[in-house]
């Protein structure tokens, strides 16, 4: 399509990756381009999680979306973190903190400081300086600016879908109700020409974005795209998703909690409660997780478990001629993390920034690939690090994911922090490096050493500091309000909303 203008933009499949695609794209090219969305109410969507990273947050403020409305109409609630149970060891519980952790200085990270600190006999634990942390840990949250709280949202992904449908459509994005039943393309270039619908309705478009979720329709099936498999790396390879009514406060962080075979989730909203469990069919079968599972959760089952397969792994190129893959159509890396929603948000930010209007031209698609493969490469190693970093040997599934190889990219950062605790944030990486080092401390990797910059505070000025940012921490999660207390404060703000009900559908990116 070299030279050819684009005008229309049709998107194939609905649910959280096809509505925040046509949400952003006519938010942000009304007047330009004519927007069309196709879906069916008939195919069902499957559920792997309802949590974000914060960058939600800065997307939601980009698209101008209002937060308390936003909250209010999806049954949110706040997340400043995730605690992993049993992942080093049995019995074994660490924090992922959204926040930063002290004060880094240019030479050297805050954590060289306080490894030096640690090796002298005080300094308590890493933890003690994350407001986060320790907020997450206390049930308590605010997000004034001047805390300046790094957080993200559990959310209803069936509600999200709604909400951001009604305000795709209100804007000007056309929704065609249908299931696809071929996929035309142009026999000199290959371009995807149109899509025909089982009613014999043909909706032709100059961009085509797949959003037909682990079928892959347009980019998978029909352009052929290759898949890389990534699951000797990341071998769990399904998950039981089930809803249950809340039996205590809405906890601000999510939990994950390592079994003999996997993890399992435990997410609070506002209305109810996401639970699930993550499995190696290899090492353990369906009606075993499922037992499982049912043994562990709380409250009343509102909707019966439902098994969802899948494959970890990406496709080599999310752009091909004219369609664009978007959300689990180009991949997928378990859950563990909460990156799914963050991956179709800046795949779609991506495609904003570099809009082929006048054309779409071989370079672009080259670059908008070269991008989303780097940021896939890294969140892949982090969620790698999770279970290759273990002390468990408890199970044939830990004791595989200990001696497992894993990419070089991943070997070399944890050689780097073994050796001198130095951990990196490269330009395309979405994990910080507060991130990296919480969880490789958590899963028990220990550095041998600390970087020099340590040595040159005095000992009583070490500990005078430290004691001060912990006391600082300390003092403001004491003034901060119990989290179900500041969600009461949105309730009372928000709009009434007939699509603030509650939902009990499980859904995320798959409706096509």
């Amino acid at each position: 399509m070299e030279g050819q203008k684009v005008r229309k933009i049709v998107i194939a499949g609905g649910g959280t990756a096809g509505w925040i695609a046509a949400f952003a794209l006519v938010r942000n090219l009304k007047g330009i381009v004519d927007i069309v969305l196709v879906e069916s109410e008939e195919i069902g969507t499957v559920g792997v999680g309802e949590s974000t990273i914060p960058t939600s947050r800065t997307f939601h403020q980009y698209m101008g979306i209002d937060e308390t409305d936003f909250v209010g109409a999806t049954g949110s609630t706040f997340k400043l973190g995730i605690a992993f149970e049993n992942w080093r060891t049995e019995g074994s519980r660490y924090f992922h903190p959204f926040g930063r952790i002290g004060h880094p200085t240019w030479l050297a990270d805050f954590h060289h400081f306080w490894l030096r600190a640690k090796h002298l006999g005080f300094g308590g634990e890493l933890g003690d300086y994350c407001l986060e942390q320790r907020a997450g840990e206390a049930q308590k949250f605010e997000s004034t600016p001047q805390l300046g709280t790094n957080y993200a949202y559990h959310l209803d992904a069936g509600l999200y879908g709604r909400y951001l449908r009604k305000l795709a459509e209100a804007d000007g994005v056309t929704r065609i109700e249908g299931k696809i039943a071929e996929v035309h393309q142009d026999p000199g270039s290959g371009d995807i020409r149109s899509l025909l619908l089982e009613s014999g309705q043909e909706i032709a478009g100059d961009l085509f974005l797949d959003c037909t979720g682990f079928r892959g329709l347009l980019l998978g099936q029909k352009l052929g795209v290759e898949f890389e498999d990534w699951t000797h790396w990341l071998p769990t390879d399904a998950a039981i998703a089930v809803q249950t009514s809340e039996v205590e406060p809405p906890r601000p962080y999510t939990r994950a909690m390592a079994h003999k075979a996997g993890w399992m989730w435990r997410i609070p909203l506002q209305h109810r409660v996401g639970n699930g469990i993550v499995f190696s069919s290899a090492h353990m079968s369906p009606e075993e997780a499922e037992r499982l599972l049912r043994e562990r959760i709380e409250g009343d089952v509102l909707i019966e478990p439902r098994l969802i397969r899948f494959r970890a792994g990406s496709r080599r190129k999310v752009w091909v001629k004219n369609c664009i893959g978007i959300g689990l159509s180009t991949g997928f890396i378990e859950p563990l993390e909460s990156t799914s929603i963050h991956l179709i948000m800046i795949a779609i930010t991506r495609l904003l920034q570099m809009f082929p209007y006048g054309g779409i031209s071989e370079a672009t698609a080259e670059r908008f690939n070269f991008l989303s493969a780097r940021e896939l490469e890294g969140i892949r190693d982090f969620i790698v690090l999770h279970y290759h970093a273990t002390n468990r040997e408890d199970s044939d599934f830990w004791r595989h994911c200990r001696t497992m190889d894993v990419p070089d990219t991943l070997r070399h950062r944890l050689a780097l922090f073994r050796d001198l605790a130095h951990a990196f944030q490269e330009s395309h990486d979405l994990f910080t490096v507060d991130s990296w080092v919480t969880v490789m401390l958590g899963q028990g990797v220990t550095p041998a050493n600390f970087h020099p910059a340590a040595l040159r505070v005095p000992e009583d000025k070490l500990r005078q500091s430290l004691e001060a940012a912990r006391a600082n921490v300390a003092r403001a999660v004491e003034r901060m309000p119990r989290h179900e207390e500041w969600l009461r404060r949105y309730a009372e703000t928000a709009p009434a909303s007939a699509d603030s009900a509650g939902s009990r559908g499980i859904e995320t990116e798959s409706r096509r």
